[in-house]
C-alpha cells in the first residue's frame, strides 16, 4: 500500500477529482456499468447528494480512490449495506481497494447494518472478486451476460455478500 495513504470524507474541493476518476475507470469497459459520458448531474446524484456517504483515499493529496456506502434499499432491507469502490487505474494493485474496503466494512458495522452486499461485480474484474472473497464475500448469485465489457463482449456479473 502507498505509504502515505489517508481515508476522509468527500468534501467539495474534491468533487472534480472524484469525477474524472469515475469516467476514467468508466472509459476502462470492465468494472462500472456506467460510461464515461454519464452526465455530471447524475454523477453528483449518485456520489454527492446529501445522505450519501462518501469517501476519498488520498495518496500525497491527490485522489488516489473513492468509495461510497449506504443502505442496500430502503425500509425493510435496509439493515443491508452496500458499497461501490473505484481506484485509478494507474494506482491498482498497490492496496488502496483494500485499505478502502476494510474501512467501509468497519463503518458499516459501526452503523448497525448486519451484512454487506455488492449487487453487481463483473465477474471478469478477477482483482475485485479475490478481493471481496479475501474479505469474507461469498458470490451469491450470478446474473448470465449481464455486463457488455468493452473487450470480451458479454459476460456475467456476480452479487456478493457477506454477514457484518
Amino acid at each position: 500500500m502507498t505509504a502515505c495513504l489517508r481515508l476522509e470524507p468527500a468534501q467539495p474541493q474534491y468533487r472534480d477529482a472524484m469525477a474524472a476518476l469515475f469516467r476514467d475507470v468508466c472509459r476502462g469497459g470492465d468494472a462500472l456499468p456506467f460510461t464515461e459520458d454519464t452526465s455530471d448531474e447524475l454523477f453528483d446524484a449518485m456520489w454527492l447528494a446529501p445522505g450519501i456517504q462518501s469517501f476519498v483515499a488520498l495518496d500525497g493529496g491527490e485522489v488516489a480512490g473513492m468509495y461510497k456506502l449506504n443502505a442496500n434499499f430502503p425500509g425493510r432491507a435496509s439493515h443491508v449495506s452496500s458499497a461501490t469502490f473505484l481506484v485509478s487505474p494507474n494506482l491498482q494493485g498497490r492496496g488502496i481497494g483494500g485499505a478502502m474496503l476494510r474501512d467501509a466494512l468497519a463503518k458499516a458495522t459501526a452503523q448497525g447494518f448486519r451484512s454487506m452486499q455488492f449487487n453487481f461485480v463483473v465477474s471478469t474484474n478477477a482483482p475485485a472478486v479475490a478481493l471481496y472473497q479475501k474479505h469474507g464475500f461469498a458470490i451469491a448469485g450470478t446474473l448470465p451476460g449481464a455486463f457488455h465489457h468493452t473487450e470480451l463482449g458479454y459476460v456475467d456479473a456476480y452479487v456478493m455478500t457477506r454477514a457484518l
